[in-house]
């Protein structure tokens, strides 16, 4: 014979189980086993009424086994520095103004960590508490953040390292020793100098946007913007870097719809996937700029612009790691912080942006943007 037991949640009625708590919050149609986070209900007498399929897969305890304990036995908290949290905390006996615990790191047995916070249910402001209600949350989410932050410092440290070492062994030699150097070796250890200290600036220039992208702060300032201009003035840079001529294939359907973006932002896509294919692939690399749907509804028409080459690609299993930090395609140099950057200034023009593979087997990059317009014009 199953027994139910039925609890009061701020208005709102709980029914669990010995065997499950399947039962919906009343008003909402909401079972607890549908809800993301861990679930934990004791009653008056500090036993657990409810215990929903999350807080049993983050305990590793099942709802069965919790039902009817205890709820410092089906709970065995204990604080980062060994204490019994229940115990310390005394949500029955404690002060009858306290109404819960903001969220805080405990470890359960195996010093599994994860992240707990409460609620105290009392029927008067400082009457006894009725229900002990538990939220729980696994704690990887916030790891994964938390080693993306050390790989982003430890990449930063190491890209810093070396361009600040030259800059700092340059200056000082020529400060110590000018007199001994001809002007030609003068000149060439003040561009490498100089070269350094934009490499150093190109990498605070990531940092920053990696920092608006991910709190949604990357501004985009629109103007009228010349896409197929924009490609050729990259593919001059480039030859007139020592890159042949005839590596580069630029193709532009016309007409072109007339395309409101931030011109500088669109020079550092440009810039980011042209050198990708100049640095990391082979053969020609072509640029195909085309009209297109737009990827904004409400909107009919885009541009696309698709960067191509002739290498070896990029393999399949790496397909869906491209635009995530720290990806390199290549052992050959680089932050990873690149594509990573593109994706979010191609999102924040509210457009989208695509990698595969190309016709002649190389990498293949396609990003599309709204035509859009100014906000006055709009």
């Amino acid at each position: 014979m199953r027994v139910g037991t039925s609890s009061t949640l701020g208005g709102r009625d709980v029914r669990a189980t010995p065997t499950a708590p399947h039962a919906e919050i009343a008003g909402l149609g909401i079972d607890p086993d549908d809800l993301p986070d861990g679930l934990v209900v004791a009653d008056e007498q500090g036993r657990v009424i409810c215990f929903n399929a999350a807080a049993a897969r983050i305990t590793a305890v099942p709802a069965a086994d919790a039902l009817g304990l205890p709820l410092e036995r089906a709970l065995p908290l204990e604080d980062l520095e060994g204490r019994r949290w229940w115990q310390l905390t005394d949500p029955y006996g404690g002060l009858a103004i306290r109404v819960g615990q903001p969220e805080r790191n405990l470890l359960l047995p195996g010093a599994r960590e994860v992240l707990v916070s409460a609620r105290y249910i009392r029927t008067e402001p400082t009457g006894p508490v009725r229900r002990v209600v538990v939220s729980l949350r696994d704690t990887e989410a916030r790891r994964r953040t938390e080693r993306s932050h050390a790989e982003l410092i430890a990449t930063v440290a190491h890209e810093l390292r070396s361009p600040l070492t030259s800059v700092k062994g340059f200056t000082a030699t020529l400060l110590a020793k000018w007199e001994r150097f001809t002007d030609d070796q003068k000149k060439l250890m003040l561009e490498t100098v100089d070269a350094d200290a934009n490499r150093v600036t190109r990498l605070i220039a990531e940092l920053l946007d990696i920092s608006r992208i991910d709190s949604g702060r990357l501004e985009v300032r629109r103007q009228p913007v010349d896409i197929g201009a924009a490609v050729g003035r990259h593919i001059q840079a480039y030859v007139a870097a020592g890159q042949p001529a005839d590596r580069f294939l630029l193709r532009i359907e016309q007409p072109l719809p007339d395309l409101w973006a931030d011109p500088d932002k669109i020079d550092q896509v440009l810039s980011n996937l042209l050198e990708n294919a100049v640095r990391h692939g082979e053969g020609t690399v072509t640029i195909d700029v085309t009209p297109t749907a737009s990827p904004r509804e409400g909107e009919d028409t885009g541009t696309s612009v698709t960067v191509s080459d002739e290498g070896t690609g990029i393999p399949e299993e790496s397909m869906n790691r491209v635009f995530t930090r720290f990806w390199r395609g290549s052992k050959r140099g680089g932050t990873g912080l690149g594509l990573y950057i593109v994706k979010g200034i191609v999102e924040a023009h509210g457009g989208t942006i695509t990698v595969g593979r190309a016709p002649s087997g190389g990498a293949e990059f396609r990003f599309t943007l709204p035509v859009s317009a100014p906000a006055y014009l709009a």
